[in-house]
């Protein structure tokens, strides 16, 4: 038995009110120390609603508000902390010319970024730091990351919902949807570092 085994196990035995503290929960503490399974765990809880054991709404919300605060708490780190933490690995790890050219980025993206955020998988965490960095105003940011959240969160609790008992093959369908998100933010990465060169080079 593996350990999300165990963990489904456990929440399968559980009173519903601490169901939805645990989609919290897992929502929450998947954007301060990725990775963790969250994804399946909310998929697990549309495998629930589909028992009769959660309210649909109640578990996306439950996950949505999770994730909300997840990603306001690095909002805040990045905010208050990020540039302490970028001076002391920029000799190693961080160029300041190329954080400066991030910020530039999310300034410009950053709106954009944060309606995604959710849908990208292994970055939520380094997009709210990055946002907080580039100081995006909150009373914007944080609305638009709860839409994002609650979009995500549906969608994963309905998929657990439609497939019931084998909730667990969203996992296959989210291995797939990660490695194609990953490829292509390689790729705009890519062409992004391309294009600041080639601007730098004809501004020379």
């Amino acid at each position: 038995m593996t350990h999300l085994d165990s963990l489904v196990a456990v929440l399968n035995q559980t009173e519903p009110a601490y169901l939805y503290f645990a989609l919290f929960l897992f929502a929450f503490v998947e954007n301060i120390f990725p990775p963790t399974p969250s994804d399946l765990v909310i998929a697990f809880g549309g495998s629930l609603v589909g028992m009769g054991k959660l309210d649909f709404a109640a578990a996306a919300l439950s996950a949505t508000i999770g994730s909300t605060a997840g990603f306001a708490t690095m909002y805040y780190v990045g905010f208050f902390l990020g540039k302490k933490l970028v001076d002391a690995g920029k000799p190693a790890f961080l160029p300041f010319d190329k954080i400066k050219q991030a910020e530039k980025w999310f300034a410009k993206y950053g709106y954009g970024l944060v309606i995604a955020n959710r849908f990208l998988s292994g970055t939520r965490a380094v997009i709210s730091f990055f946002v907080g960095l580039s100081e995006l105003p909150v009373a914007i940011t944080l609305p638009l990351s709860a839409l994002s959240a609650l979009l995500w969160n549906t969608l994963l609790i309905y998929g657990g919902y439609v497939l019931g008992h084998n909730w667990k093959r969203l996992d296959h369908y989210l291995d797939i949807y990660g490695t194609v998100i990953g490829v292509l933010i390689l790729v705009i990465a890519v062409l992004l570092t391309v294009r600041y060169f080639v601007n730098r080079r004809h501004a020379q």
